[in-house]
């Protein structure tokens, strides 16, 4: 099974990194096996040490499933789509993938914060 798959396969997030924009806003849904959750956390924790070495990143949080479900949510800001990009097509970044394990999927997309009148700002 491929690692990385689109939440949006219109618009894949090698086609996101290609839009520059600024700040912006990684969302990445994770799905795996249950009995992988020590392993996935372990694959984690050393890409997100990674991440926050890289020049533009601002920061980061893993969230779970509630209940059973071994799904994870992980979102992350960073200063601009280019200082995301290099991070992620950084070569010691994409070989950390062969640590995560067989039964992980990762669907990552880049947001930018829109503002609503009377309830968020931009």
């Amino acid at each position: 099974m491929s690692f990385i798959r689109p939440l949006d396969p219109a618009f894949p997030i090698d086609r996101q990194l290609a839009v520059d924009a600024s700040p912006v806003v990684l969302v990445n849904v994770f799905t795996l096996e249950k009995a992988d959750e020590e392993l996935f956390l372990k694959a984690w924790q050393q890409d997100a040490e990674f991440m926050k070495r890289q020049p533009g990143f601002i920061s980061t949080q893993l969230h779970r499933a509630i209940g059973e479900s071994p799904a994870y949510l992980n979102y992350a800001v960073w200063e601009s789509t280019g200082h995301f990009r290099a991070a992620f097509d950084n070569p010691e970044f994409v070989a950390t993938h062969a640590a995560y394990p067989s039964s992980a999927v990762a669907a990552p997309h880049l947001f930018q914060k829109v503002a609503v009148a009377g309830i968020c700002v931009a």
